[in-house]
């Protein structure tokens, strides 16, 4: 009877190039993984091959040089930095006579590790209960047999059936509870509509110091470490711009190459902040060599996620570091334009906070440009409507005339402009002042 090895933090990591030239920066990628883990690495194992090989996944050779390295380092867990299936997972355990981790369960221990909010911890179970329910086929061959024996027969089923009911059963339950956890949230978002505060999202590859400028703009206590996947937990928070305009920040994970399907899927509810947000900052990690491969495995998780249609600004962060870089003159905090002079990147430090000043002022026009800008006459009898635009944050400025009218200026999105024409009809109280000539130019008049 094959039992499965217990864990151990020992770890032997194997990478394979398939029918590709090597990658270092890959390797380097998956041993921060490792290590983030908090597995120690005694040996790598690095290779080539046409193509897996079915039983295996690494030839008969490499999987007896494995074993190898096992015994003589007396490692207790191989990592392999690929998807491995259900029935490659068995074999090499039975060969190695050690746990075999592939990429995907890796990350989702890592996962697992860092969720602190119930929400965080529910999705993480499902993420983990999905990948585990394609490895319940014979990864214990003791569960196949039948209970027998007199008055030991049961009704027919197997202890793997069993299992796989009750994970069933129990996956049906963590999305009822994540069900319950995206309408809190969707009650939130609608909140954040009435009050008219848009929302902001970073998105960005792992470690490009998404958390460190989420802390920068908010002071907040977000945990940062120099790590993959340091944060996990979404964190939210309202932050000031220019020219009075308020904002709601979101922090959210990290993408990275080759990120799980079922991490995806799991946290579907968690990005939907993402696929809402009026703008999102996309955190590039400016000194990173490989940052033209970040960005697109970030697009393409957006895509996945469909938020590929929503505005970005492109963040260069760490600019500090450009500096200590030979080939590069020192790279002062600055906004880069298009030819309409619309902001499309802001080179920043998140660190030493050079640079936030530009990223404010980038941020409040590329809001604006969502948002209708008016003058406003209002009678004292209006004082229901006087009172609902100072409670949604919209008034710039107001004086009273002798009459005891209220003379206002008022900027808000355009959805909430919208709303309040249908209840207030608001219209009818722009005063011959209004910038109307600018908003016809620009596309956004109501």
């Amino acid at each position: 009877m094959f039992e499965r090895p217990t864990g151990g933090e020992r770890a032997v990591i194997v990478h394979l190039d398939i029918n590709q030239s090597s990658d270092a920066v890959i390797l380097e990628e998956f041993q921060e993984l490792v290590s983030a883990a908090g597995a120690e690495i005694v040996t790598v194992i690095t290779g080539t091959r046409r193509a897996p090989d079915a039983k295996y996944f690494a030839g008969s050779g490499k999987v007896d040089e494995i074993l190898g390295c096992v015994r003589r380092e007396e490692a207790e867990l191989v990592i392999f930095n690929h998807t491995l299936s259900p029935i490659q997972e068995r074999n090499l355990e039975k060969a190695l006579s050690c746990r075999v981790l592939d990429r995907t369960g890796l990350i989702l221990d890592i996962f697992a590790q860092r969720a602190r909010s119930h929400e965080g911890k529910l999705q993480v179970e499902l993420a983990q209960l999905r990948h585990l329910s394609t490895r319940l086929v014979r990864g214990w061959t003791h569960l196949e047999r039948q209970k027998g024996g007199i008055g030991l027969r049961g009704p027919g089923e197997t202890q793997l059936e069993t299992d796989r009911r009750l994970l069933n059963d129990r996956i049906k339950q963590l999305k009822s509870k994540l069900s319950k956890v995206e309408r809190q949230r969707e009650q939130g978002r609608r909140g954040r509509k009435r009050a008219s505060l848009p929302t902001v999202s970073l998105v960005g590859y792992t470690n490009a110091g998404k958390s460190t400028l989420f802390n920068t703009i908010t002071q907040a206590d977000v945990f940062v470490a120099d790590q993959l996947f340091a944060t996990l937990d979404p964190t939210l928070r309202r932050i000031e711009l220019e020219e009075k305009q308020s904002a709601v920040l979101a922090d959210t994970v990290g993408f990275i190459r080759d990120l799980p399907h079922d991490l995806v899927a799991a946290f579907r509810s968690t990005l939907q902040e993402t696929r809402e947000a009026d703008l999102l900052l996309h955190v590039i990690d400016a000194h990173d060599p490989q940052r033209k491969e970040h960005i697109a495995e970030v697009n393409a998780v957006l895509e996945e996620i469909e938020a590929s249609d929503r505005p970005q600004l492109i963040i260069h962060n760490k600019i500090d570091l450009l500096d200590k870089i030979d080939l590069l003159d020192k790279i002062e905090p600055h906004i880069d334009r298009n030819e309409q002079g619309k902001p499309v990147r802001v080179w920043l430090s998140a660190m030493t906070g050079q640079g936030l000043d530009e990223l404010r002022l980038a941020m409040t026009e590329l809001l604006q440009e969502a948002s209708i800008q008016e003058s406003l006459e209002l009678a004292p009898a209006q004082g229901k409507l006087h009172a609902k635009l100072h409670e949604l944050g919209t008034v710039l400025f107001e004086e009273t005339d002798n009459k005891g009218h209220w003379l206002m200026n008022v900027r808000m999105p355009v959805r909430t402009w919208r709303g309040l024409e249908k209840h207030y009809q608001l219209k009818q109280y722009i005063s011959d002042e209004s910038n109307s000539d600018e908003l016809a130019l620009s596309g956004k008049a109501p």
